[in-house]
């Protein structure tokens, strides 16, 4: 069973990182930088801001633990199961397309970027989800297309990305959940105040 997985994440991940273009080799390239992602950031801070006031102070540490979680979480993981990227897998890495000759670390099992994407997608989903039209699907293409592009750039199997979307979907939820019934348990209200 195991081997089978193994085969289709391979087969899956050379027809993915095959179809590549120069275009896309350029954008893929961006994409997967989270530099390139600040303006968004910060019109996120704008949203919980807005929506918040000086609550927002509460979910932001509750952002920053959720960020730390997801990577620590996945950088543990890929160094507990040391699966090799597939830049670095010896039977295949004559295959793979890079862009920029950029081969990622040794270990690609599960992948960071899919996990804190994800994690901080679905915490915000839970926060503004049902409130602003079109969010949902919105972030989540997001969340996936920072994704794909590790497995375009050849940095990860898709099993290594769907990996890390679940762990990072687990932790947005759980620790969006808690930000939401935390907001509640104030008891009351500063803006009135001043």
């Amino acid at each position: 069973m195991i081997e089978k997985i193994i085969l289709w994440d391979n087969d899956v991940f050379l027809f993915l990182n095959g179809l590549h273009n120069s275009f896309f080799d350029f954008l893929m390239y961006w994409i997967s930088n989270k530099y390139i992602w600040i303006p968004l950031y910060a019109f996120f801070l704008f949203l919980i801001i807005k929506k918040y006031k000086w609550k927002s102070l509460m979910v932001f540490g509750f952002i920053i633990l959720l960020i730390l979680l997801s990577d620590q979480i996945s950088v543990f993981i890929k160094e507990s199961v040391q699966r090799f990227r597939p830049t670095h897998q010896e039977n295949i890495s004559a295959l793979v397309h890079t862009v920029k000759n950029y081969k990622g670390g040794d270990f690609g099992f599960l992948s960071s970027h899919a996990s804190n994407s994800f994690a901080l997608a679905i915490f915000l989903i839970v926060l503004f989800g049902k409130q602003i039209k079109y969010f949902t699907p919105l972030i989540i293409f997001w969340a996936a297309l920072v994704a794909y592009s590790r497995i375009y750039l050849g940095v990860h199997y898709p099993g290594d990305v769907i990996a890390g979307a679940l762990l990072g979907s687990i932790l947005g939820l759980i620790l969006g959940k808690l930000s939401v019934l935390s907001l509640k348990k104030i008891p009351f209200d500063l803006n009135k105040y001043g």
